[in-house]
């Protein structure tokens, strides 16, 4: 069994869609960030960033103690190996699919998130940020396109790249007509958005997520922490 803390953002997609496309069982414990359970003690026990996603996986490989993990890469990877899914065993493949989950982790991600901050959350509109990070989403789109012009998906076969990588890409319904531009890259959001999974994953989460969570409240919670 896993034991999956989540929330509806891209990051807590991830690993609800690997569960979903390789059957492991699992439920779902939800953490509305919108209301600050993330900085609860027994959440922050798990995740001590603060941050969903988080997993307990109760059952690991080695018979031994539960094992939880944060940070949405390394548990696609831990769920990969665990299931020997979605991630190949020869050095090459690995390779490929490895890099991709690093250049979301470290690239995609980030970088749409500030795109999305400073053109719809900042509290003061600041030009050249939004200028800067609406190039770089333009320019990482124009990575993949690149990438997935003569593969389906971004290291060959289906793995925890794409399940990585998706969920930013569908983020904002306003990004929709600039993918028209990226005709390799709309391809394969289609693809992946048609897998039974998938579908799955977008439902459960929209089960848990009923209500419109970003407030003025939570939007000072979410954007107003500091160190302390």
């Amino acid at each position: 069994m896993i034991d999956l803390y989540f929330w509806t953002t891209p990051n807590g997609y991830k690993p609800l869609i690997f569960l979903e496309e390789a059957g492991l069982p699992y439920r779902i414990l939800p953490v509305d960030i919108s209301k600050g359970e993330q900085f609860e003690p027994g959440f922050l026990e798990i995740s001590p960033n603060n941050r969903i996603p988080a997993i307990v996986d109760t059952a690991p490989m080695d018979g031994g103690a539960p094992i939880s993990l944060f940070e949405s890469g390394a548990i696609l990877f831990h769920l990969a190996e665990k299931t020997g899914r979605y991630l190949p065993r020869d050095p090459a493949g690995r390779a490929e699919v490895m890099q991709w989950l690093f250049w979301q982790m470290g690239g995609l991600g980030p970088m749409l998130g500030q795109n999305l901050h400073f053109s719809a959350y900042a509290p003061e509109r600041i030009p050249y940020a939004i200028e800067r990070y609406d190039n770089e989403t333009e320019r990482l789109y124009r990575v993949m396109d690149a990438r997935l012009a003569d593969r389906p998906y971004l290291a060959g076969p289906y793995s925890i790249a794409d399940m990585a990588s998706y969920p930013w890409i569908i983020r904002l319904e306003r990004e929709q007509p600039r993918l028209a531009r990226f005709p390799n890259l709309r391809r394969w959001v289609e693809a992946i958005g048609q897998r039974p999974a998938v579908i799955r994953a977008y439902q459960a989460g929209r089960s848990i997520n009923t209500t419109p969570t970003v407030t003025e409240e939570s939007k000072a919670l979410l954007l107003g922490q500091a160190a302390a």
